[in-house]
């Protein structure tokens, strides 16, 4: 490849990866094309992309954005996945397309600037994304709130039970 068409590739992906802060590397050796296919129209209709890389321009590309440590994770033929709702959702949709083709493997992770190797990609996976976070901090902050308001609640239903209980036997003996 010549060094106009190098410098071509390298702004394209600067263009593409400006903005991005999370990412995987996949391995895709092995996949074949109707497999191949079928990974990327999976990954494009939940809004990831793949974009297969030659390693030195991605990682002048990484280095040119701000995320250095993107670089260290390339090795080997490979693609970079971004995209998607978080990294955390990402991550889950490869190992799950992971279970139907073996070959493509997730080979790592950045998320924040903190690397995720190969063996640290499940602990990724079980992170809650930032809508799963949320969730569960606002269950936490309503929880005693609904405790209270059962207790407070408790005795006037109970004695509304008392007195429905009562106006139906009166209701019954008049009858």
């Amino acid at each position: 490849m010549s060094k106009p068409i190098k410098e071509l590739v390298r702004k394209e992906l600067i263009a593409r990866f400006q903005g991005i802060s999370s990412l995987a590397v996949v391995g895709f050796t092995g996949l074949n094309a109707v497999t191949n296919t079928r990974v990327r129209s999976r990954l494009r209709d939940k809004g990831i992309r793949m974009t297969v890389v030659k390693n030195v321009l991605a990682r002048q590309a990484f280095t040119e954005i701000g995320i250095p440590d993107a670089g260290q994770m390339l090795d080997g033929p490979c693609a970079v996945v971004y995209g998607g709702d978080n990294i955390v959702s990402v991550v889950r949709e490869l190992l799950d397309i992971g279970k139907e083709a073996p070959t493509l493997t997730v080979k790592a992770a950045l998320l924040e600037g903190e690397i995720f190797g190969a063996d640290r990609i499940d602990e990724l996976s079980k992170f809650p994304t930032r809508d799963e976070a949320i969730a569960a901090v606002l269950t936490c902050a309503v929880s005693p709130a609904r405790r209270l308001v059962g207790c407070v609640a408790a005795p006037a239903a109970n004695i509304a039970g008392i007195l429905k209980a009562i106006e139906d036997k009166g209701d019954a003996e008049a009858a």
